[in-house]
């Protein structure tokens, strides 16, 4: 029932939304903009202009909200498809799919920013493992030219499931891996655009912007300037001159790695909480996405298309400092040759949960081999069992919130008792089908339960997050322990932190209003339904947790109201302890600001009493 009512609302908002470009008799394009990991409160006039400008002069999506977990991969299917994760089933960067893949390093919990992976994963799930249809692919379905360009793992994902190598239309395809072994095959008309526009064939390096440093090494101080400058000459000089000469509307997906890959890997802040993601290689970062926007905007102007086309700029998720200090954590006492003395080392989850459980813990990124003493798995991943190839449990770390698979449901309660312990752990999400366990929510209650073709985790993790005094906004000074290789002071986000739900939004163009502060909640699920519209498109859905049509921000678009509300475990567990969520509502539509336990995740501040209407 409640997917009909989903379906229904989202049609209705569709239907009345008004003058969308399916109407007008002038072809739109459209092109979405990601700025990988942007906060949405660190765009200024002076820090980001191109950007501000698109906010000021037109729509100001300023109650913005990143899907939880707030990761790449993700948020990056939500854009895609306009559905929320428990229907496309990529709850995070590093998912368990219950069979070894090969192209990720045979094992089962792949790391799914890489085309090959995501190849392989498709091949497994069916031919798509996302199983609703993606934007791009309804596009050129419809006959739209279409691309996609940027980061490796979210770009290939808007088009996944296109076949270069068969007759028809196909999306250009470029990322980091353009011109190797793995790379998205290009087309003899690109290929002979690229030598006219004196571009090369494989797309560079990232350089110095890929060094991460270690416990005693900074990382990288200089933002991905090399490889981005690349991608959008790819865009200017080759791909909208290309789309502008075939005369028909476009689609182009921009995904750009900054400011997420400088602020993950800065060496600014080594083993530091200050100033942690607020030094200069992240403010380098921003100007620099900044200017792969100008450029893109700056050459629809000389083409003759900005009149024509639409641009949608959304990031995936906001960003925190990371944080490696427990109190409570087994793993966080005992030495380890590559984490300083009394921090977390990577894999504290299967760590503390091996010892918990008293279960022996295997490295699935290490051919299954036993972790004991003082080690950690190597990536942080961990499968828990007397037989690592038959798993009672098995840990998928990501960064902010982990994921927990259970083989062996019996282990829920046992498992749940054990994180509640934990000071990093804030807030646990159970799947419904285990039942209602004191201080946690269900899936289902943040739409992590669907029509998913991937396994569907047993406990989303989320851990502690507050703010720093670093001297501006709260969501700006974010900091959240991690479960990740990268130190303390560098940058990581999937929390239910608000400071990674508040995501930069923001449009313009001729199918939008100008000049509009949008008050209402919107999420990157609303970005992909939205998109949608403004082409026309029509897809067939399997699931029904889909976003909505952002139809306040489009000219003669119905205003509907918003309300919040705040939701909590029914019951709280033996040491007090209760998952609280903040929620904001537009319809049907559930819109997730924060979530915790009270006192240990930024933003969450319970409120009690009737509802309030959002943005008074």
């Amino acid at each position: 029932m409640r997917r009909s009512l989903l379906l229904l609302s989202a049609g209705l908002t569709v239907l009345s939304s008004g003058f969308a470009s399916a109407e007008n008799n002038t072809p739109r394009n459209l092109i979405l903009f990601i700025p990988d990991g942007l906060r949405a409160l660190k765009v200024t006039p002076e820090t980001a202009p191109a950007m501000a400008e698109v906010r000021d002069k037109g729509v100001n999506f300023k109650n913005s909200h990143s899907l939880f977990p707030t990761f790449t991969m993700a948020n990056g299917s939500a854009m895609s498809t306009g559905h929320y994760l428990g229907d496309t089933g990529v709850f995070s960067n590093t998912i368990w799919t219950n069979y070894t893949s090969v192209p990720a390093g045979d094992t089962v919990v792949p790391f799914i920013e890489n085309d090959a992976v995501l190849g392989d994963i498709d091949e497994h799930f069916k031919g798509d493992y996302l199983n609703e249809e993606t934007i791009l692919k309804m596009a050129r379905d419809r006959g739209y030219s279409t691309a996609a360009l940027g980061k490796h793992g979210p770009t290939y994902q808007f088009d996944h499931t296109d076949k270069p190598e068969k007759p028809g239309l196909h999306s250009v395809v470029f990322d980091d891996a353009t011109g190797g072994k793995i790379g998205v095959a290009l087309s003899d008309e690109v290929k002979e655009a690229l030598t006219k526009a004196g571009l090369p064939l494989a797309a560079p390096s990232r350089g110095d912007n890929a060094k991460a440093g270690d416990a005693k090494t900074p990382g990288t101080t200089v933002a991905n300037v090399a490889q981005q400058a690349y991608f959008a000459d790819v865009a200017t000089k080759v791909v909208l001159p290309m789309f502008k000469a075939r005369n028909k509307p476009f689609v182009l997906v921009f995904w750009s790695r900054d400011p997420d890959g400088t602020q993950h890997n800065q060496g600014d802040s080594l083993n530091q909480i200050m100033p942690g993601i607020n030094g200069p290689s992240t403010m380098a970062s921003i100007k620099n996405v900044d200017n792969n926007l100008a450029q893109i905007r700056k050459a629809l102007d000389e083409l003759g298309l900005a009149a024509s086309t639409n641009i949608m700029i959304q990031a995936d998720h906001g960003f925190s400092t990371i944080s490696k200090e427990s109190k409570t954590s087994p793993s966080a006492k005992v030495g380890y040759d590559d984490t300083p003395k009394d921090f977390l080392p990577m894999g504290f989850v299967a760590l503390d949960l091996a010892k918990a459980l008293d279960l022996p813990l295997f490295d699935p990124n290490d051919k299954n081999a036993a972790v004991s003493g003082n080690a950690h798995p190597k990536a942080g991943n961990g499968v828990l069992g007397k037989d690592p190839t038959k798993p009672d449990l098995v840990v998928a770390t990501n960064g902010g919130s982990d994921l927990i698979y259970l083989p062996n449901k019996k282990l829920a309660a046992r498992t749940i008792n054990a994180l509640l312990e934990q000071d990093y752990v804030s807030g646990l999400f159970v799947d419904d089908a285990l039942g209602r366990f004191p201080g946690t929510l269900p899936l289902s209650s943040i739409n992590l339960r669907g029509k998913a073709a991937t396994p569907t985790p047993a406990i989303v993790v989320n851990f502690r997050s507050y703010a720093s005094e670093c001297g501006e906004a709260p969501t700006n000074c974010s900091v959240q322990v991690a479960d990740t290789v990268l130190r303390q002071g560098q940058g990581m986000h999937g929390s239910f932190s608000r400071g990674d739900t508040y995501n930069f939004m923001a449009a313009i163009g001729p199918d939008f209003k100008a000049g509009y502060v949008d008050e209402l909640p919107v999420s990157n699920a609303d970005v992909g339904m939205t998109a949608a519209q403004l082409l026309g498109l029509r897809g067939s859905h399997n699931g029904g947790l889909v976003g909505r049509v952002m139809s306040e921000a489009l000219p003669n678009g119905v205003v509907p109201k918003a309300f919040k509300s705040v939701e909590r475990s029914k019951k709280k567990s033996e040491n007090g302890l209760e998952t609280v969520l903040n929620v904001q509502r537009v319809g049907s539509q559930r819109y997730f600001d924060a979530a915790g336990f009270p006192g240990r995740t930024l933003g969450l501040e319970p409120e009690s009493g009737k509802q309030k209407t959002a943005g008074k």
